[in-house]
């Protein structure tokens, strides 16, 4: 086994963690905070929007199985990555998109993927979501993990209710 780690920003990380911890090769996925300059952030913190990070998920995951390539569509299909300001509802630079590597392999990849996705039009604004170079990920609190299995009914609501869903199904499942 080679393990990887990977790091995405896409709005609120209650939503984001589902859709990678269903697929073959993931081994854990956590729920965080990335890209800011306090340490050790608070949930409260970092929605004050005053420590610079972002909501985030690390996504540790066995490169036999699963590629960073793969991961990156996966992503780029959670999250609007015309919406620098924000995801769906939740709006605010601690939600913003935002890809994180961690080699210079994953940099290349992230780039070509977002170059592919701009050119491919489908949608009618630039992807803006920003590749920046890993910082230190910050775990969140105990209550913000796995957030989709603990609160199924409030998660359920949640994510039909911020217009991600709508847009998914919108922007990506052929019809």
């Amino acid at each position: 086994m080679s393990k990887e780690t990977a790091i995405f920003a896409g709005g609120c990380f209650w939503c984001m963690v589902q859709p990678f911890e269903e697929m073959d090769g993931i081994e854990k996925v956590t729920s965080g905070y990335t890209g800011g300059h306090k340490e050790n952030p608070t949930y409260e913190e970092v929605c004050s929007g005053t420590t610079g990070h972002t909501e985030a998920v690390e996504i540790e995951f066995d490169n036999e199985k699963i590629s960073y390539p793969e991961l990156l569509d996966i992503y780029w299909q959670q999250t609007d990555p015309t919406d620098a300001m924000g995801q769906f509802v939740d709006r605010g630079d601690s939600y913003r998109p935002e890809i994180f590597v961690n080699s210079k392999e994953q940099a290349e990849a992230a780039e070509k993927s977002k170059a592919a996705l701009d050119a491919s039009g489908r949608f009618n604004k630039p992807v803006i979501t920003q590749i920046t170079k890993a910082t230190t990920f910050w775990p969140a609190e105990d209550y913000h993990q796995q957030f989709y299995k603990k609160n199924p009914a409030h998660y359920k609501r949640y994510s039909e209710l911020s217009g991600r869903k709508t847009f998914i199904k919108d922007n990506w499942q052929e019809s």
